[in-house]
């Protein structure tokens, strides 16, 4: 199955990218996704681990399936002041 993770803020920095694709066995999670996402990005795993996921628009545990078609989104932690 392949899933396309829309990234913000750092991640997106990061990726040069607004989304990657990654690949991963059915049935995916969150957890599976973010496995992979550090796989195929090392150089952002470090950020990955630290991020939050969003699954249509809420906010997801690692366990959470992950249906065909439907949006990721990789949250990386902000600061401000």
């Amino acid at each position: 199955m392949n899933v396309e993770v829309k990234l913000f803020a750092a991640a997106r920095e990061m990726a040069g990218a607004e989304a990657v694709q990654v690949s991963v066995s059915s049935p995916a999670t969150i957890g599976t996704v973010r496995a992979a996402m550090c796989r195929e990005h090392p150089g952002m795993a470090a950020l990955i681990k630290a991020s939050l996921f969003a699954l249509d628009a809420h906010y997801s545990g690692d366990d959470a399936e992950i249906a065909e078609g439907a949006e990721v989104a990789c949250i990386p932690p902000v600061s401000g002041g």
